[in-house]
């Protein structure tokens, strides 16, 4: 991490002003993707100043950084960076290799097929070779949404969801959330109902006046309301 807050610093300089464009500029931005994946740190901010001077610079486009890029996005899922990052890849390079097979792999997670995830992670694990810590930040993700979608889960269920863990392994995580299991194997999430606030709508209605617009339809009349004698 020291070396991501030296460069930083630095970065945050080159994105100043009209340098943000400057190509000669690519190297060290490139250095400080490749010093994100390395120390697990993030900012979207000159990844997403890459991928615009790619896009600027065909020829200087670098498959092997675009793929840090996307891989570093999908940690900060459930936020859109992933998305932002995709639409700045021309359709050409998202068909390439490893490009198309990180586009899938974080469609799966978009769509919460997370078993299918895992599944096709364990097949391209080439692909998070520098990446630190890519894995726990995704079950973070996924920890996100069993915290939103469930109240109970099986035991089971949950393992394989987090890429099949061990009952140790899953025991960290529930207790980083804070749930808890019974003998029956089903794990306590939390009360969806206590995260539901209630909103109380109150319309008042004036029976004794009626409002209608004139035939201009400029000016609101009040009328008196009359009652039936009859």
């Amino acid at each position: 991490m020291a070396m991501f807050e030296q460069m930083r610093a630095n970065v945050g300089k080159l994105l100043k002003g009209i340098d943000r464009y400057n190509p000669e500029n690519l190297a060290t931005l490139e250095r400080y993707v490749e010093t994100q994946a390395k120390e697990n740190a993030y900012d979207l901010e000159a990844n997403l100043a890459v991928l615009k001077l790619y896009q600027f610079n065909p020829a200087f486009f670098q498959t092997t950084v675009t793929a840090q890029i996307l891989l570093k996005a999908l940690t900060n899922l459930p936020h859109t960076d992933f998305t932002l990052c995709k639409c700045m890849i021309d359709q050409a390079h998202q068909e390439e290799r490893p490009i198309r097979q990180i586009l899938y792999l974080g469609d799966l997670l978009e769509t919460c097929h997370f078993q299918a995830f895992w599944q096709a992670l364990d097949e391209n694990m080439d692909l998070l070779e520098g990446i630190t810590g890519f894995e726990d930040s995704v079950r973070k993700f996924i920890c996100h949404v069993v915290g939103i979608t469930y109240q109970h889960i099986d035991r089971w269920l949950l393992a394989e969801m987090l890429g099949d863990l061990t009952d140790s392994q899953l025991k960290v995580w529930m207790s980083k959330y804070g749930w808890s299991a019974d003998e029956a194997g089903q794990i306590f999430i939390c009360s969806q109902e206590e995260s539901i606030k209630p909103k109380n709508i109150v319309e008042k209605i004036d029976f004794e006046s009626e409002w209608y617009p004139e035939a201009s339809g400029c000016v609101a009349q009040q009328v008196p309301f009359r009652r039936d004698p009859g």
